[in-house]
Order: C-alpha cells, then structure tokens, then sequence
C-alpha cells in the first residue's frame, strides 16, 4: 500500500543543540535505512520548512504507523497521512 505522507518537525527550543543533533543524525541513519528497504520509497524537502513530502510503500496502515512512530523525532512531528491508489491513466506499471 502506498500512503503520502507530510512531516514538520517542531523541536522544542529548550532541547538543547547536542541533543537535536543526536535526534536528527538517528532519523537520517534509519530514513535512509528504511529508503535502501523499499519502505520509504520517496523523500522530497519542502522548500522554506523544516519538513517533508515522503511516499511509504507499506503492508497495511497499522504496518504504516509502526513505521512513523518508530522515527526518532516523531514525538516531535506533525503528520498528514493520505492513502494512495494508481491512477488508470498512469503509465507506471509499478505504481500499484
């Protein structure tokens, strides 16, 4: 099942640097363990924002969520979560 999925991340500003630094190198460590899976199949930044635009090939929606909550900075994160299905008009077999 494929879902798009939007972040923003709102650290505190009491969190200190050393500890925003730690969070942010594990997401990368596991957002980029998880793309190298086929599970986070694409990540794009949006322009201006401490956020994201990803598409998660997943099992289910319980699948899905295991996944985000298990992000390191997710208990810092806004989430808009929308399910996806191919177009007829695709022309991308592998789009399903």
């Amino acid at each position: 099942m494929l879902f798009h999925v939007e972040m923003t991340v709102n650290l505190p500003h009491d969190m200190t640097p050393a500890r925003a630094d730690e969070l942010k190198a594990q997401e990368k460590d596991m957002a980029q363990r998880l793309q190298r899976e086929g599970v986070w199949r694409h990540l794009w930044r949006i322009a201006g924002r401490y956020a994201n635009v990803s598409i998660f090939d997943v099992e289910s929606p319980a699948h899905l969520h295991d996944v985000l909550s298990r992000l390191p900075l997710f208990p810092y994160m806004s989430m808009e979560v929308m399910a996806l299905c191919r177009h007829a008009s695709s022309v991308r077999e592998g789009d399903a």
